[in-house]
């Protein structure tokens, strides 16, 4: 057998391995959920807009002097430089926020998990942008020690760069759709611990530092209309590590994204009201942000050809955004006045919707943020005992 007819035949072999997989997700019922319930969801946000715009409710809340670097601090005579943390920082969305806060005079963090791309995505930003401040770590949300890590090397940079021990902006914005059960090693499913357990963590171990900047710092939470399709919530330990998904004929791999999107809606406004509560001059906020249909790798584990389809029929309906525009709404939240807080971003240009009535729920919220933190306590403990022994 000649070269060229072996490569043909893996070629074709390879197709029909693609053509598989595309069948049976498309006889999946993970896949309809997908293709009926979050077109419906994308379309019934842009309908909030649509009304919003009838009745002649617009609203920019945007301020491009929001931050500044010119702003002194009340602490000192020098200038703070207003630092920013973005996750999941190097593609798409995350790598176009940090390209556009970096033209804004921000001391941009980059967080992932991959060196190489890390070290790629901060040279074409420089590319683009040759003033541009930038620093890099490496960080897996799926590991509770990786965190601390990041935390603890975030904070020996500060000093050892003579920086003020504070960060203005924490964006989180990693997030994955797994359709396949796979287990982090501390026992998270690990779509549930990217999306939500490990930027629950995170907030939780930077809040010392968001809380010590001496002007008005922010959250950005990036969550995604599809958490409109959530009807049933649980949210105790054993569904919130995603163990409840496990065993299953099928992954239900939809229904896990639209999850964890909706507990990252109710931890931030849980967040929220936390913080309006607390006493004191410095006012830390908590904004979501949702991009809405944009052209990123996320979709990367949906067979090729179903995911080329989709990604054709959201274009012609004009649905599909490059990360350079899907974008603004992050930014609207990023920049959006001191004041703001506990507010959805969509559709861009200062635009708000509200989500849906379920993420409202306080009392879905309070429980959730109990479940969080007993998780979050029993993975310091874990750790702290592996470092004893």
């Amino acid at each position: 057998m000649s070269d060229d007819s072996y490569l043909g035949f893996r070629r074709m072999g390879s197709m029909k391995t693609e053509l598989k997989k595309a069948w049976q997700f498309l006889m999946s019922t993970e896949f309809w959920r997908m293709a009926v319930l979050w077109n419906l969801s994308i379309l019934y946000s842009y309908l909030l807009l649509l009304s919003q715009r009838f009745l002649s409710f617009s609203i920019n809340h945007r301020s491009e002097t929001y931050y500044s670097h010119e702003r002194d601090s009340p602490r000192s005579s020098e200038a703070v430089m207003p630092l920013c943390i973005i996750t999941g920082a190097t593609s798409g969305l995350g790598a176009a926020a940090a390209l556009a806060l970096s033209k804004r005079g921000f001391y941009v963090v980059l967080a992932g998990r991959s060196r190489h791309l890390l070290l790629k995505t901060m040279s074409e930003i420089k590319r683009q942008n040759e003033k541009a401040l930038l620093k890099a770590f490496q960080v897996d949300l799926l590991s509770i020690q990786s965190i601390l890590n990041f935390k603890n090397s975030l904070q020996l940079w500060l000093q050892d760069s003579k920086m003020h021990p504070s960060v203005q902006l924490l964006i989180n914005n990693a997030g994955i759709l797994a359709t396949s059960s796979r287990f982090t090693s501390e026992g998270y499913d690990q779509m549930m611990a990217t999306n939500y357990v490990g930027p629950f963590f995170l907030t939780q171990m930077l809040l010392p530092l968001l809380k010590n900047s001496p002007f008005p710092s922010r959250i950005v939470n990036v969550s995604s209309f599809t958490h409109r399709c959530v009807f049933d919530v649980q949210v105790d330990e054993y569904t919130v590590c995603g163990k409840c998904f496990s065993g299953l004929d099928q992954y239900p791999c939809s229904s896990i994204y639209e999850y964890s999107k909706l507990c990252l809606l109710l931890f931030s406004y849980e967040l929220h009201r936390k913080l309006s509560l607390e006493n004191g001059s410095h006012k830390l906020t908590v904004i979501v942000a949702d991009p809405g249909v944009v052209k990123t790798n996320i979709m990367r584990e949906v067979p090729t050809y179903l995911s080329k389809v989709a990604l054709t029929i959201l274009r012609l309906l004009r649905l599909l955004q490059l990360p350079k525009d899907g974008v603004d709404s992050i930014l609207d939240a990023a920049l959006a006045s001191p004041e703001t807080s506990g507010v959805y971003f969509f559709g861009g240009k200062g635009r708000m919707v509200k989500s849906s009535a379920r993420s409202y729920n306080t009392k879905l919220a309070e429980e959730l943020w109990e479940t969080s933190s007993n998780l979050f306590l029993k993975s310091q403990i874990a750790m702290e005992g592996g470092t004893s022994s």
